[in-house]
C-alpha cells in the first residue's frame, strides 16, 4: 500500500502542480479564447473568410512551433540550472535562445513579404481563399518578431515558476485582441471594414500588447534571474554545444512536427472550403478541451527538471507515472467533453448543411483521438522532455507523422475519398502509436539524461 501512495503523490507536489499547471492552463485558455473568437465573428462573414484565417494562420502556426521548439528546447535546462541555482549559466542558455528566436523571425518575416500568394497556394487552389489570406498575411508581417520574443520569454518565467505575469498579460491581450478585432473586422466607432484583415491586425495590436508587457518585465524589472538587455550580447560560446545537444532535437523535432502538420493542412485544404472550416471548427474545441494537459504537460516538464535538477532521481520516475494518471483522466474527460458539446458548438457558426456534418463527423473521432493525445502530450512535451530524453522524443515525433499520418490522411482522403471521420482518425493515427511509444519509455528509466 506504502508502494502506491508513494505513485499518486503527496500534497506537496499536488500544490507544486496546481501552482504551476492552472496559470499555465489559464493562459492557454485565454488564447483559446481570443482564436475561438477571431473565428466567431470571422464565421459571420462565411466560409471563405474562415478558410483564409485558419490557412494563413496555419503557416504563423509553423513559426509558433519552431519558437515552442527553442523556448522548449531551453526549458529543459533553465528549469534543471533553476532546480541548481546555476544562475549564471541560465543566463547563457537564455543568451542563445533569444538569438535564435530573432533570427528566425526575420526569415519568416522576409517569407510573407515577398512570397505571400505562394505561401497560400500551399494550402488552398481556391482563388478566393489565396486572394484573403494574402490580405491577413500582410498585416501580419510585424507579428512574428513580437510574438515569438513573447512566446519564449514566457516559457522561461515558467521554468522558473514565474506563471503570474504571463497569465495577466494573456488576460489583458484577450480583452485588447477581442476589441480591436471588432473595431477592424466590421468597421466600428469610424474605423475602416476590413473583414480578414481587420483580423490579422487586431492580434498584431494584441501581438505587441504581450511583448511589452511580458519582455519588458523580463529585461528591466525581473530580480531572480536578473536578465537585462545586454546580455543579448554576453559570451557564451562555452554553452552552445550543450544547448544543441539538448535543445537541438526538441528544436527540430517541433519543426519537423510542425511541417508534418502543414503537410495534413495540405491534405485538408484540398478537401475543399467546407472541409477546411469544418475543421477550423474542429480544431478550437480540440485546443479548449485539451487546455488543462497543456497545462499539465508543461508543469510536468518544469517539475522534473526542478526534482533532477536538486538530483532526486528516484522521486522524478515516480512523479512521471503519476503525471501520466492524470493525462488519461483529464484526456477521458476531454472526448467525454468533445462528443456532449460538438452540436452546442458547432451551431455558434454560420455554416452551410454540409459543412455542419462534416464538423459533426469531425468531431466523433476527435472525441476519441484526443485521450490517446492528451497521454501522448503528457510524456512527449512534458516528462520525458524534461527528463533531458530529447532524442528519443525527436525520432518519435517525425516518425510515426511522416511514415503513418500523413501518407493514411492524404490517401484515405483524396484516393479512397472516405467519409470525414475516417479521414480525420488516419491524419491523427500517429497520437495513437506514439502514446503507446512512450509509455514503453517511460516505463524503462532511459528517459532521465545528464544535462
Amino acid at each position: 500500500m506504502a508502494n502506491i501512495k508513494e505513485y499518486l503523490g503527496n500534497k506537496v507536489f499536488y500544490k507544486r502542480l496546481v501552482a504551476i499547471a492552472v496559470p499555465i492552463s489559464m493562459q492557454g485558455l485565454i488564447t483559446i479564447g481570443v482564436n475561438m473568437m477571431d473565428t466567431i465573428m470571422l464565421g459571420s462573414m462565411g466560409e471563405i473568410a474562415i478558410s483564409a484565417s485558419s490557412l494563413a494562420n496555419q503557416f504563423i502556426n509553423i513559426f509558433h512551433i519552431f519558437c515552442m521548439g527553442m523556448g522548449m528546447g531551453a526549458n529543459v535546462m533553465t528549469a534543471r540550472f533553476w532546480g541548481a541555482k546555476d544562475i549564471q549559466s541560465l543566463k547563457k542558455v537564455c543568451t542563445i535562445m533569444f538569438r535564435m528566436c530573432i533570427f528566425i523571425s526575420m526569415l519568416f518575416t522576409l517569407a510573407t513579404i515577398f512570397v505571400p500568394e505562394m505561401i497560400m497556394g500551399i494550402y488552398t487552389t481556391e482563388a478566393d481563399v489565396i486572394y484573403e489570406g494574402v490580405k491577413y498575411f500582410w498585416w501580419s508581417i510585424p507579428t512574428y518578431f513580437f510574438m515569438g520574443m513573447s512566446l519564449v520569454t514566457t516559457i522561461v518565467l515558467r521554468s522558473v515558476g514565474k506563471v503570474k505575469v504571463p497569465l495577466y498579460t494573456s488576460i489583458g491581450a484577450f480583452f485588447v485582441n477581442i476589441f480591436f478585432n471588432w473595431l477592424f473586422i466590421f468597421g466600428k466607432l469610424g474605423a475602416p471594414r476590413m473583414e480578414v484583415a481587420g483580423a490579422a491586425l487586431g492580434t498584431l495590436i494584441s501581438r505587441v500588447f504581450e511583448f511589452s508587457i511580458i519582455c519588458g518585465y523580463f529585461f528591466l524589472k525581473d530580480k531572480d534571474v536578473g536578465y537585462r538587455v545586454k546580455d543579448l550580447f554576453m559570451k557564451c560560446k562555452d554553452m552552445v554545444g550543450d544547448y544543441m545537444r539538448i535543445s537541438l532535437p526538441v528544436f527540430i523535432s517541433d519543426a519537423m512536427l510542425a511541417l508534418g502538420e502543414n503537410m495534413v493542412t495540405m491534405i485538408i485544404g484540398r478537401l475543399g472550403a467546407s472541409f477546411v472550416s469544418a475543421n477550423a471548427i474542429t480544431m478550437v474545441t480540440v485546443r479548449l478541451s485539451t487546455v488543462f494537459s497543456q497545462g499539465l504537460s508543461n508543469a510536468s516538464a518544469i517539475m522534473t527538471g526542478h526534482t533532477l535538477g536538486m538530483g532526486h532521481v528516484e522521486q522524478a520516475k515516480k512523479q512521471g507515472w503519476t503525471f501520466l494518471g492524470l493525462g488519461a483522466l483529464i484526456g477521458l474527460f476531454a472526448g467525454g467533453f468533445i462528443m456532449l458539446t460538438s452540436d452546442l458548438i458547432i451551431s455558434f457558426y454560420n455554416i452551410n448543411a454540409e459543412t455542419q456534418a462534416i464538423a459533426q463527423e469531425l468531431m466523433m473521432a476527435v472525441g476519441f483521438i484526443v485521450i490517446f493525445q492528451v497521454m501522448n502530450g503528457i510524456l512527449t512535451k512534458g516528462v520525458l522532455r524534461g527528463g533531458g530524453d530529447t532524442k528519443f522524443l525527436m525520432v518519435a515525433d517525425i516518425l510515426f507523422l511522416w511514415i503513418a499520418s500523413v501518407p493514411l490522411g492524404y490517401f484515405a482522403g483524396l484516393v479512397w475519398h472516405w467519409p470525414a471521420f475516417w479521414i480525420y482518425t488516419m491524419l491523427k493515427i500517429d497520437q495513437i502509436i506514439k502514446a503507446v511509444w512512450c509509455i514503453f519509455r517511460l516505463k524503462s528509466n532511459k528517459w532521465i539524461k545528464k544535462v
